[in-house]
């Protein structure tokens, strides 16, 4: 591959996750502070990923699959969120800000599938090269964090004074800079299967693998899956937030340990796999997600600091050694016929059916303690709602899930 395409392909994905760490991390502080947002609101916001999550597979299997370029699809949809964003940050109501975001995640959600599809067809062996590729979204994400928190926006006085509201321009200017670039990029035209024509609707929509269910020990993963996006949703809604009123200086920035943490455990996934196999990796990943919840529980911003940070950085076990193993584990299950019908369901059960469960569910907690104090600190009664569930999940599935030998694939981080 020349050297200029790995740069575009580079830029491209920082850009892509860029514009995605500029402005979710903090959406949970901004939401309640400078949009007065109860905690049901926040969740219906934040659930807007979830349905954009859904809705993604008919754009890429229906529309970009059959019709378009992949790359001129990937700047029209980036071109519509640099507006999208721009009236995100003029919004003065949650009314106002949720139609628009809402129409944004539909436009973005498509584009992380879109990225790839136009890495992929330029690589000539993507299990080897695509990291070096794709890291540059992690430090994209990365960079973001640490822009936020260098200016001052996420400080305790940029909040008060609205600061936050920026994270949404500098968003639509990025998404606007990616829009324009996307035109650059390497062709990328639709892709007709041979002999076999174009996918089907159940196969876009991962359908055609539901029959892996019938299988008890997928079943168990699937269901675990699922149940595991709850106490996920509780991070992504209510950290950022939960940092900044805990007092811990330029959290957005610390919150960048998370993927760092994430890019290291996903070099170290492939050999904790082959040594301590599927079951043990995945429990890990579960137990993490336990262990995390009670130190943001127990932990604070004066000497009990350090448990908020190690917090942050389990995000790499709890994410890679669950999610990431699960995308390694159905890759084996499916056999060559079904992997991406495999891959389309379990995304959709994940990104799409469990984070919107976990979304209500965290904005249900956040709302009920907050209409009903108790003697225990608020942040503390609900930290500890999603460490319950993670560890009644683990419990359940060391339970069910039957051991078994897994042949180790190439993981990727979509």
């Amino acid at each position: 591959m020349a050297a200029i395409t790995r740069i575009k392909l580079s830029l491209m994905m920082f850009l892509q996750f860029f514009i995605w760490g500029a402005w979710f991390v903090t959406l949970g502080t901004f939401l309640p502070q400078n949009l007065n947002a109860s905690g049901y609101e926040v969740a219906n916001i934040f659930s807007t990923q979830s349905w954009g999550a859904i809705i993604a597979p008919f754009i890429i299997g229906l529309i970009a699959d059959r019709y378009f370029n992949a790359e001129r699809i990937l700047a029209i949809l980036h071109l519509l969120g640099a507006v999208l964003m721009y009236q995100m940050y003029h919004s003065a109501s949650v009314g106002q800000f949720y139609p628009y975001v809402f129409v944004y995640m539909i436009a973005y959600m498509p584009t992380l599938a879109l990225v790839n599809s136009v890495s992929f067809r330029q690589l000539a062996n993507p299990e080897k090269s695509f990291s070096g590729i794709r890291v540059w979204g992690t430090i994209g994400w990365i960079v973001a964090g640490l822009a936020i928190s260098f200016l001052g926006w996420d400080s305790e006085g940029g909040i008060k004074e609205g600061l936050l509201r920026n994270t949404f321009l500098m968003a639509s200017i990025a998404s606007l800079v990616l829009g324009v670039f996307s035109f650059t990029l390497p062709k990328t035209p639709p892709i007709v299967k041979e002999n076999t024509g174009r996918r089907s609707l159940s196969e876009v929509l991962g359908l055609d693998a539901i029959r892996l269910l019938g299988n008890k020990n997928y079943l168990v993963f699937f269901v675990a899956s699922v149940l595991i996006c709850i106490p996920l949703a509780f991070y992504y809604q209510n950290a950022n937030l939960f940092l900044s009123e805990a007092g811990l200086p330029n959290p957005t920035g610390k919150m960048a340990i998370g993927q760092v943490s994430e890019a290291f455990f996903l070099l170290l996934l492939p050999i904790l796999f082959v040594r301590i196999g599927f079951k043990n990796t995945i429990m890990l990943g579960m137990l993490a997600w336990a262990i995390r919840y009670l130190l943001f529980a127990y932990g604070n911003a004066g000497e009990l600091a350090y448990m908020l940070i190690i917090g942050i950085a389990l995000h790499g076990i709890c994410y890679d050694f669950f999610f990431v193993s699960g995308q390694i584990y159905t890759d084996a299950k499916a056999g060559e016929k079904y992997k991406s019908s495999a891959q389309g369901l379990i995304t959709l059960a994940t990104y799409g059916v469990g984070q919107l469960i976990g979304f209500w569910v965290a904005g249900f907690i956040s709302e009920h303690y907050k209409e009903n104090p108790t003697s225990d600190p608020l942040w503390q009664n609900i930290w500890l709602v999603p460490a319950g569930i993670a560890a009644v999940v683990l419990f359940l599935f060391a339970v069910f899930f039957k051991n078994e030998k897994t042949t180790v694939a190439a993981p990727s981080r979509e």
